[in-house]
């Protein structure tokens, strides 16, 4: 009976396991060994397992029929025009003093991060300052799942280990929030798990993202398919009906593409792809069709279908990231959509042609910068005035530009991405702090060829911004005022002075540098980090900055930290100082948070 006893104990110890063995494998295992119709483009079944929310178990109101659905491409991917430039040996000297630069890099995350652990976990946020915790994202720890690529990328694998077991205990059913950004809840959620699934391959993080998937495409079961961008979530979970906006930005109508058809990619379930793509058809309908024919305004009409009304058009804030997917879904797909190499080609050339400005500078630097235009068309005229303000958000461009300029070839392309990053950088350099400021203005150059500091009329420009109604700054006043706003030479106002943490500048300097190699770049990054890391330190994190033209850094803190610092700024800073091949932009494309991804590969 003993026997009988111990060989039954022995089985069931056996059983365990293989279990254990069968469990450990399943979620890690690699992307290469997941089954192909999990890989390959509308291939597979449907989603994968673990995915019974209650969102999959509503009933559409307005179901999209199978013959109408849009489909990947199935064809083989081309092969797209390198992006990185081919870096050759690196002396020991650079090594060495990049590898220390990495590590202090790697130093303030970790503090950061430790410090989130400990008095937010499972929050969005941390309060940096107070180390309260708050959650403008729906509750659904926003810096945990913002920061598991970051964790990966840096080698911090017991850490990513651990987030990847909490995120397991996020139920994305419900949110206390009365209502959620659709677009921040896609490129922070469905496209932090997307990222840390392609680069660990751990089944778990699919599983988080097909969850967020499922969320999100009930946003979009309104009777035309265009999602509701601020979403009553627990009203559409009641069975509520929905209806598309009738002033809704562009950015967070068309900030889709990647994340929607990455996760069609990976799961072989085509929904999410045709979602993102009946918003993507529109605009391209729409493209010459606006106020400024290229380029699509601020503000579009998702409930009427117009896309063309509204007169403001921009690269920067509310429009910014639906231009800069478009290169980037060209990529992502292998070159298989040639409709968005289009429809950057032709945006890109008005945005050069109306946007783009050379702002006047001390010491005559040839940079450039990206405002807003106010465009009219009519009988087919088109009147524009620009507004020649600088802001933190729209200094990806220089980014986007290079990006795409290697992408499609066009080194006129490469040249204005790399003119404006060099713009950002003087920005942060002219700041006491060593930070750019988030909106600002200057004097826009009559010439984009040649354009001579004039002190006298830099002066004239702070007098007219100034003046209000009939009261006119007289020279003297101007003087004054240019003191007590503390405008460094070349700005004539910074009507926010804010900085938030921001990532723009950095993405940008890092793409650049993996484009271009420029030496100068390192430094320039190493600069921004010092000068981000010291103004911005608490005793337990790092917190946003109200004024960066004041160097007391007890009046200026906010007490704030957004996911995206953990998630992007910090990810961008590291990158810059790791080896070149650490996500080669020949691999990855990076959504609007710094979201690594895997492109489709010949």
């Amino acid at each position: 009976m003993l026997s009988l006893t111990r060989r039954r104990n022995s089985l069931y110890l056996l059983a365990g396991l293989i279990f254990t063995f069968v469990f450990l494998s399943y979620h890690n295992l690699p992307r290469d060994a997941l089954p192909s119709g999990l890989l390959r483009p509308g291939s597979g079944p449907g989603s994968p397992p673990g995915t019974g929310s209650r969102w999959t178990r509503l009933k559409p109101k307005f179901p999209v029929p199978p013959s109408s659905m849009h489909r990947l491409p199935t064809s083989p991917p081309l092969h797209l025009p390198k992006i990185q430039k081919s870096f050759g040996p690196e002396s020991t000297t650079d090594r060495g003093i990049r590898l220390i630069r990495q590590q202090r890099v790697k130093d303030t995350f970790l503090r950061c991060w430790n410090s989130y652990r400990t008095h937010a976990w499972l929050s969005d946020e941390l309060r940096p300052v107070s180390g309260g915790k708050r959650d403008p994202f729906g509750g659904w720890g926003a810096t945990l799942v913002d920061s598991l690529d970051t964790l990966w990328i840096m080698g911090l694998k017991a850490e990513f280990e651990e987030a990847v077991q909490a995120v397991g205990n996020i139920s994305f059913d419900a949110t206390r929030l009365k209502e959620v950004s659709v677009f921040e809840t896609n490129i922070r959620y469905l496209g932090g798990f997307l990222s840390a699934y392609d680069l660990s391959g751990d089944r778990r993080l699919l599983e988080k993202a097909v969850e967020v998937g499922e969320m999100l495409y009930v946003a979009f079961d309104t009777s035309n398919h265009m999602p509701v961008t601020r979403w009553d979530l627990n009203g559409a979970a009641r069975g509520r009906r929905q209806t598309a906006g009738d002033r809704v930005l562009l950015a967070e109508l068309g900030t889709f593409g990647l994340e929607f058809t990455r996760l069609s990619m990976v799961t072989g379930d085509a929904k999410w792809f045709d979602a993102s793509e009946r918003i993507t058809k529109a605009l391209r309908a729409a493209q010459n069709e606006t106020q400024l024919p290229g380029m699509w305004p601020v503000v579009v009409d998702a409930r009427a279908m117009k896309f063309g009304q509204h007169a403001d058009h921009t690269l920067g804030a509310m429009a910014d990231s639906w231009f800069e997917y478009l290169p980037k879904m060209y990529a992502l797909v292998g070159g298989l959509l040639p409709e968005y190499r289009e429809m950057y080609e032709v945006a890109m050339s008005t945005a050069i042609r109306h946007n783009l400005f050379r702002p006047m500078v001390p010491g005559d630097a040839d940079i450039l910068m990206a405002g807003l235009v106010h465009a009219k068309t009519s009988n087919g005229e088109t009147r524009t005035s620009l507004r020649p303000e600088g802001q933190h958000l729209v200094c990806f461009a220089g980014g986007l530009l290079a990006l795409g300029g290697r992408l499609i070839e066009k080194q006129l392309h490469v040249d204005k991405g790399e003119k404006i990053t060099d713009g950002c950088v003087w920005a942060y350099k002219a700041m006491p702090t060593g930070i750019m400021p988030e909106t600002f203005y200057v004097v826009p150059c009559e010439s984009i060829l040649e354009c001579k500091w004039d002190e006298k009329k830099w002066v004239q420009a702070v007098m007219e911004l100034g003046s209000s109604g009939e009261d006119k700054l007289s020279f003297e006043k101007a003087k004054q005022l240019i003191e007590y706003k503390r405008l460094p030479k070349g700005f004539t106002a910074i009507p926010d002075t804010r900085y938030h943490l921001r990532p723009e500048a950095i993405e940008s300097v890092f793409v650049l540098y993996r484009i271009t190699g420029r030496k100068d770049l390192m430094e320039s990054a190493w600069d921004m980090f010092q000068a981000i890391d010291s103004n911005t330190r608490t005793e337990l994190a790092s917190s946003a900055l109200m004024d960066v033209t004041v160097t007391d850094q007890a009046v200026t803190l906010s007490d704030t930290m957004e996911s995206f610092w953990l998630g992007e700024t910090l990810k961008y800073f590291y990158l810059m100082f790791s080896e070149t091949d650490l996500i080669s932009l020949d691999e990855y494309v990076f959504n609007t948070e710094a979201h690594p991804l895997k492109r489709l590969l010949p």
